[in-house]
């Protein structure tokens, strides 16, 4: 078994179409009930003119496709569990509105093997290819106290 299985430029994506329903699970959960997620009234005086979903549900979704990448790490054999030590750089570039469909595409960019750590460069895009969001994920694979069963 490997420590990580994850090499420079594996890379992974996942793709959400934004539901209404995806923005007021969020604010629910969150407690984060911006007028800019929740009311269209308001927003409707923006530049934007409509609600814009939450950056944090963008950020989410990151992490859904760092899962991703771990789920491809764990089908290769690793002897390791991998744990998210946060995100650099996220940006958001721009609006998310209800009813696109975003893709995130997570690339690994860096593995540093004598640490277990890997970075990885993420970009969201939209249905129509534009940028939406950016920023980079930092993953410690810590080793396992015990052996998991095999399957």
């Amino acid at each position: 078994m490997n420590v990580m299985q994850a090499n420079v430029k594996d890379s992974v994506r996942f793709s959400k179409t934004v539901g209404e329903s995806d923005i007021y699970l969020f604010a629910g959960l969150t407690g984060d009930l911006s007028q800019n997620h929740v009311d269209d009234e308001f927003m409707s005086h923006s530049i934007y003119g409509k609600r814009i979903a939450h950056g944090a549900l963008m950020v989410g979704f990151i992490s859904t496709a760092s899962t991703r990448m771990i789920e491809e790490s764990m089908r290769k054999g690793i002897d390791t569990t991998p744990v998210s030590l946060g995100y650099d750089g996220v940006r958001f570039l721009k609006p998310v509105y209800i009813n696109d469909t975003v893709t995130v595409t997570y690339t690994i960019s860096e593995v540093d093997e004598e640490r277990r750590r890997t970075l990885a460069n993420v970009d969201v895009t939209n249905q129509r290819g534009e940028l939406v969001a950016v920023g980079k994920h930092h993953l410690k694979w810590t080793p396992n106290v015990t052996k998991r069963p095999t399957s």
